[in-house]
């Protein structure tokens, strides 16, 4: 399935949802939901007790979920998703006070996924809508924007280049970024503390400027060098991930230190008590960006 992580807000709980584009329908992670409905800290075994209790539900379970491979702290793992109508299957099972809530919320994301495929700057809109609310300053969304734009050029670029696979689209996002910054994806993330959340939601100004050099780079050489296939588009990758890198030596060597900064959202957005989504649909960019 071709398949597109979003990772959408119902209150304060980050929700993972896939998006297949072939069967147009969403994907919604179980735990998540559960999570959200229950505030359980462990809902693989709410889930297990369910199970138990509502026997249909059990019967039942293997054509509810699918598993699907995700990104998690601990790397690439399987986890269950649902459909809508699966999930609605779920919570009817859930004794909760957030069910028609979380059903209404369910409804709205489907709805919101057709407007912004009709009108694609609605998706936009949402973003800035969201960035703002958690806090962040008018200067970093309109750069979080940008970059946004930057790397749809650039994944639109390696699709033209024959990659399609999403294993090679991350292979190709840690090249870069091991070439400008020294740090791949995942250790970048640990630098900063982070597990779920997104790492360009946690960067500071200069890092998404640099990070945009590099990508902005590798598009415009990829333009000119029209590679084919993962080795051709790597080494464009290269190419253009040392221009920012160059840029961020020459700044550091002014500045004298670092600008890979360790810092993440809580200490450059006014809302300290909330933490951003996730790539990411209203920051959809974990996989507008396949981060």
């Amino acid at each position: 399935m071709s398949q597109e992580l979003l990772i959408k807000l119902f209150e304060n709980n980050q929700i993972r949802v896939i998006w297949d584009e072939s069967k147009e329908e969403h994907f919604f992670c179980v735990n998540d939901i559960v999570t959200a409905l229950t505030e359980t800290v462990d809902a693989t075994n709410y889930l297990k007790q369910l199970r138990h209790r509502d026997s249909e539900l059990s019967k039942g379970w293997l054509q509810i979920v699918t598993p699907l491979s995700v990104e998690t702290a601990g790397g690439l793992q399987k986890m269950n998703f649902s459909t809508l109508e699966g999930i609605f299957r779920i919570i009817q099972s859930i004794p909760s006070k957030k069910a028609e809530p979380i059903k209404r919320w369910l409804a709205a994301v489907g709805a919101e996924r057709i407007d912004q495929m009709q009108d694609p700057e609605k998706s936009i809109e949402q973003a800035i809508a969201d960035y703002r609310r958690l806090g962040y300053s008018e200067q970093w969304i309109n750069q979080r924007i940008k970059t946004i734009e930057i790397r749809k050029k650039l994944t639109d670029e390696w699709k033209r280049g024959g990659i399609l696979d999403d294993v090679q689209y991350a292979s190709l996002t840690d090249i870069i970024s091991k070439t400008w910054s020294g740090l791949t994806t995942r250790e970048y993330k640990n630098r900063k503390g982070l597990h779920k959340q997104s790492l360009r939601d946690n960067m500071t100004d200069i890092e998404l400027m640099l990070n945009g050099l590099a990508e902005a780079s590798a598009t415009a050489i990829s333009k000119e060098a029209d590679p084919e296939g993962f080795e051709e588009n790597a080494s464009v990758a290269i190419k253009g991930a040392k221009i920012a890198k160059n840029a961020r030596l020459e700044l550091e060597s002014e500045l004298g230190h670092s600008v890979i900064s360790s810092e993440n959202a809580i200490g450059h957005i006014t809302a300290e008590d909330e933490l951003p989504m996730n790539d990411g649909n209203a920051l959809s960019e974990d996989n507008r960006e396949t981060f």
